[in-house]
């Protein structure tokens, strides 16, 4: 009696401290339906953000077309307010000439009288003339001039005129100054505004924009979970599929003849990346996880699960490193005899000798040993490349 109780309690702990077989995380239906419905709320949100920022660069560029009209209209206010200004100054001059010829005729004027002086004349009709303050006074009493003769009178008389003129002309190029300097002033106003929306209307773009691309990462992301989940799927299935064919089909050989097998040209990796993902590699075997199809890690691996985190955790990242199955890899990599094997590179093992039949996939160890995940069954493991039947006549280099 004593016995079997105490058979019980070791078979009671050994239960609870073994490590439990973890479930497959095979990503569900259910989980790639709410992963596209949140996929399309993104979409949703960056269609609508787009449309926004649509509006906003078409008001922009009715907002730029106007500042370039204030512009233009400005640069041609400017060049008629420097014609004006010459016109001005030609004016001014002219006046300035013209008065000093009337200034002139006031002196003769001053002769002629004291000539008439002299002579015994009348002086009560030029006096007027003598007293006159300036050359618009002295023309304001021209009425007078018949007394001075012909000559002097139509002498006069033009004198008068070209102060008419220029001070017609100094005037009109006064107003002509005034008028063009407020169209400037006008259009120089309509400019800054111009301007100022321009600007504000640029601060709204880039803010939108900013949105916008983070709507769009925010959609690529949902984008790339809902494609991961699919794919880590489809993956997971099919090499769960391959494993259990391989399990079932006899006469599989040590290692695979070569047949012409071709990978990729090139290789990613230096030797210190490779060191680093067998590095990898241990810790999680020696850390005893379990052995779950699909999973990547942390917690479980699967066999290409395991060889794309330990050259994830290398330094390898996407585009140029993917979470591909291991048929997948083979391809990948670049193909290197087994007697060339350095530890970081990938075995592959298949049941029929292809590439198609590639069903497992592990770590070179160095030494004739792997780092892999085996099964459901024995999790992962530390092993001799030659413990798996099927190996084919290659490694992969990463």
């Amino acid at each position: 009696m004593y016995r079997a109780v105490s058979l019980a309690l070791v078979l009671a702990l050994t239960l609870t401290t073994a490590p439990a077989i973890a479930k497959t995380p095979k990503p569900t239906l259910a989980q790639i339906k709410a992963a596209k419905k949140v996929e399309a709320a993104k979409k949703k949100a960056a269609e609508a953000q787009a449309a926004k920022l649509a509006a906003a660069n078409q008001n922009l560029r009715t907002l730029t077309a106007k500042a370039n009209a204030a512009r233009a209209l400005y640069v041609q206010a400017q060049k008629e307010l420097a014609i004006a200004e010459t016109a001005a100054r030609s004016a001014a001059q002219y006046a300035t000439e013209t008065a000093a010829a009337v200034a002139e005729a006031h002196h003769v004027i001053g002769r002629l009288a004291a000539n008439a002086y002299i002579l015994g004349g009348n002086m009560s009709n030029i006096e007027p003339l003598l007293s006159a303050n300036g050359p618009q006074d002295l023309m304001d009493q021209l009425s007078t001039l018949s007394t001075l003769g012909t000559k002097n009178t139509i002498a006069l008389e033009r004198f008068k005129a070209a102060e008419i003129i220029a001070r017609a002309a100094k005037k009109a190029a006064d107003e002509a100054e005034i008028v063009q300097q407020k169209a400037t002033d006008k259009v120089a106003a309509a400019k800054k505004v111009a301007d100022d929306a321009k600007a504000e209307q640029a601060k709204e773009v880039a803010k939108l924009q900013k949105v916008q691309d983070q709507l769009m990462k925010d959609l690529l992301s949902a984008r790339k979970v809902r494609t991961t989940l699919e794919q880590q799927r489809q993956l997971a299935l099919l090499e769960e599929a391959q494993a259990n064919q391989a399990g079932q089909t006899a006469g599989q050989s040590k290692i695979w003849p070569d047949i012409g097998f071709r990978g990729r040209s090139t290789i990613r990796t230096n030797e210190k990346q490779r060191l680093k993902a067998v590095e990898f590699a241990k810790k999680q075997v020696l850390a005893r996880k379990p052995y779950v199809w699909g999973s990547e890690g942390p917690n479980t691996f699967d066999c290409s699960g395991l060889v794309y985190a330990a050259y994830k955790y290398a330094g390898l990242g996407w585009p140029n490193w993917d979470r591909l199955n291991s048929a997948l890899y083979s391809g990948y990599t670049k193909h290197v005899s087994l007697n060339e094997l350095v530890p970081g590179d990938l075995l592959f093992y298949s049941y029929k000798g292809t590439i198609s039949t590639i069903h497992h996939i592990s770590i070179y160890a160095g030494n004739g040993m792997m780092w892999e995940a085996n099964s459901k069954d024995k999790g992962l493991l530390f092993s001799n490349i030659y413990s798996v039947k099927g190996l084919m006549p290659f490694g992969g280099r990463v």
